[in-house]
């Protein structure tokens, strides 16, 4: 087994991988800025296969780039200060935040009055979101942290941004990849405001949507026209498959008010093109942006205590999460083959010991 490991995936083919071992900790000399730092765990996900999918898109592959083809999907974990040349960042700080998966990186952080902000280079143009890294000592629901603040910080946004609209008069929304982690949380707090929400997913994973209780109805993909959407309808299609896209535009027409494009749980090219759907033109959903703006609108204090709170009763609230680790560069590679064809049990959490 490679104990100090790089964990790098294909930009043209996601399904293509590769270990590459890492110089030992100790032999990495550190320039003046620089910081070492041991990744403890992350959380796998469906969104990391979007930030894959959206990587030359959006810019997920520039954050911890890699040679030619190669590239590193991002992902939320844990890691701790193993050496340091930043006197505010001291060896032995734990922090929560964006990291490549390998068992260990060197990047410049330093401490701002709001936390600690990698600031390296090449991430200068980058959505400033994803640098912050938040101080974190060792808790209970570590691993449920990982594995649903992130999502849940984009199911919040657009909870937010629903509300801030008015819903655009809809009486009901309507979720593809119900299922998925980001999904569940837009539901649950769609539901907790008395909003009633539609689930669209596989007949696999059928029974699963209708047990978490958050939805009012579950339709699978292939039967979803088959009943008649009451009213106006908001769609937010995490799954990237411009079949069931085209299947809801067509079906609700003009009474589909919004249509939002959040991920890529599905491997597929993408989102639907323009075309002629009827019905509102899918329009991208970018996470960071929102960020940005409900920063700027309460302050970044008030904004993370809001979603703190709300994350602290959604984890509270589900008894469903099943936190599975796999440990080193060989048994994440297997479940990321897995999280990849979309084939993992949606209770099931993967969180991942690298080393």
């Amino acid at each position: 087994m490679t104990h100090h490991a790089d964990f790098l995936i294909d930009r043209t083919d996601l399904s293509r991988t590769e270990v590459r071992a890492l110089a030992a900790p100790d032999s990495v000399v550190l320039e003046d800025g620089e910081v070492l730092l041991d990744i403890e765990r992350f959380a796998l996900t469906a969104n990391n296969i979007t930030y894959g999918v959206y990587g030359d898109r959006l810019g997920y592959w520039r954050f911890f780039p890699a040679e030619d083809n190669w590239g590193r999907i991002p992902v939320w974990g844990f890691a701790t200060v193993r050496r340091s040349t930043v006197e505010t960042i001291p060896a032995g700080t734990r922090l929560f935040g964006y990291l490549p998966m390998a068992t260990h990186l060197v990047t410049r952080l330093e401490r701002r009055p709001w936390g600690v902000v990698d600031v390296s280079p090449h991430r200068a143009e980058l959505p400033t979101a994803y640098h912050s890294l938040v101080e974190a000592a060792p808790g209970p629901l570590d691993d449920q942290i990982a594995l649903l603040r992130p999502l849940f910080l984009t199911a919040f946004l657009l909870d937010d941004y629903f509300a801030e609209n008015a819903d655009f008069g809809a009486t009901s929304f309507i979720l593809s990849s119900a299922s998925s982690k980001t999904a569940l949380g837009l539901a649950w707090l769609l539901a907790r405001r008395g909003v009633r929400v539609i689930g669209l997913t596989s007949a696999r994973n059928t029974g699963f949507v209708e047990d978490v209780g958050y939805y009012a109805e579950t339709r699978t993909y292939d039967a979803f026209a088959d009943t008649p959407v009451e009213g106006q309808a908001v769609f937010v299609d995490f799954a990237g498959d411009p079949g069931v896209v085209a299947a809801v535009h067509n079906s609700l027409g003009d009474r589909l008010v919004h249509s939002a494009v959040v991920g890529s749980t599905h491997q597929t090219d993408g989102p639907v093109g323009p075309g002629r759907l009827p019905g509102p033109r899918p329009t991208f959903f970018f996470a960071p942006e929102r960020l940005r703006q409900r920063s700027k609108d309460w302050g970044g204090e008030a904004l993370n205590s809001r979603i703190q709170t709300a994350l602290e009763a959604f984890i509270a609230d589900n008894d469903w999460l099943e936190v599975t680790t796999h440990k080193g560069p060989e048994a994440l590679a297997a479940i990321y083959q897995t999280v990849l064809a979309g084939t993992a049990r949606p209770e099931e959490g993967h969180m991942v010991r690298p080393g």
